[in-house]
């Protein structure tokens, strides 16, 4: 079966964002602008709605030809599209999982195409299976949406300081994570392993619950060693099992807003580290911008608040 033959392939609007009046996210009259962007679903900005233009439908597909080729969202909202963006508009009426379901299908042809080699021509006649799967149909989606309640300035970098990570004065007290063997630990539903890895918070499994191995949450990990991932951080809110490879940074001041905002900084960090050069033994001397107050300490507030202003900050 061809994309044609579940979907009415149409050509968006072909708008250019620059042309468009940019609003606050907050803006209920604001309409979604979806790009050929491979992220936040496509949308890349909300723009004032256009006498003489409609938008397009909520509940098709938008899909980028071009760009981040086969990027394909369900749009949950009325939207606007941008240059090489096709709207795909359901033939015979579908669930959210279906939609869903498709959406990855055709994202998974992605690798055929390029910035050099676009979709356009062949996005209809592209090859799908012939029937949803059933354990599409019984999978379970909570669409979420947002309520930002707080707004936080622009960030100016410039105007940030220098804070160094360890030591007396340093942003955190360090200790390290304690299982050295994690195939040891038993089977069970009690707690999280967390290992040397950046995705998924670093969750590789849950396990029984041993005290002796356990490490206390509200803190940043940071992978020390290990394959790939050596640099990266990650915040966890709960108490965990870690991987010897990990090292935890304390803090009195972190929550789970202004330690996102951390992460983020903290990240840009990673190039400098990798397999055969530890994070572990520079860790303590590791120095980051950051916002600071008039007396010239990390301004955890602020942090917060940006982080709250985010889109779906509220889902956090």
């Amino acid at each position: 079966m061809k994309i044609s033959d579940l979907f009415e392939v149409k050509y968006g609007v072909n708008m250019e964002l620059s042309n468009c009046e940019i609003v606050d996210n907050n803006d209920v009259n604001g309409i979604n602008f979806v790009a050929r962007t491979a992220s936040n679903n496509g949308v890349v900005a909300k723009v004032a709605r256009i006498d003489g233009i409609e938008p397009q439908k909520a509940g098709t597909l938008s899909c980028a030809a071009g760009g981040s080729v086969l990027s394909t969202f369900l749009q949950t909202e009325p939207y606007y599209s941008g240059r090489d963006l096709y709207v795909l508009s359901p033939k015979k009426e579908m669930s959210i999982q279906e939609k869903l379901y498709w959406c990855m299908v055709i994202r998974s042809n992605a690798y055929r195409f390029n910035y050099g080699r676009q979709a356009n021509k062949v996005l209809a006649n592209i090859e799908i299976p012939d029937k949803v799967p059933e354990w599409v149909l019984k999978t379970k989606i909570n669409l979420v949406s947002t309520n930002i309640k707080e707004k936080t300035d622009e960030i100016h970098i410039e105007n940030w300081k220098e804070f160094k990570l360890g030591g007396k004065d340093g942003l955190f007290r360090f200790e390290n994570c304690k299982c050295g063997n994690a195939g040891e630990l038993d089977a069970g539903d009690d707690i999280f392993y967390i290992g040397a890895k950046k995705n998924d918070n670093g969750v590789m499994k849950k396990v029984a619950y041993n005290e002796q191995l356990v490490t206390a949450g509200n803190c940043i990990i940071f992978i020390c060693d290990g394959q790939g991932s050596v640099g990266y951080t990650n915040y966890m809110d709960r108490d965990f099992i870690g991987s010897t490879t990990l090292t935890v940074g304390r803090n009195k001041n972190l929550n789970k807003y202004n330690a996102l905002f951390l992460v983020t900084v903290l990240d840009l960090e990673k190039p400098k580290y990798s397999y055969g050069r530890k994070y572990r033994k520079h860790i303590q001397e590791v120095i980051i911008k950051l916002p600071a107050t008039k007396e010239g300490k990390p301004d955890y507030k602020y942090m917060e608040n940006y982080i709250k202003s985010l889109p779906y900050s509220d889902r956090i």
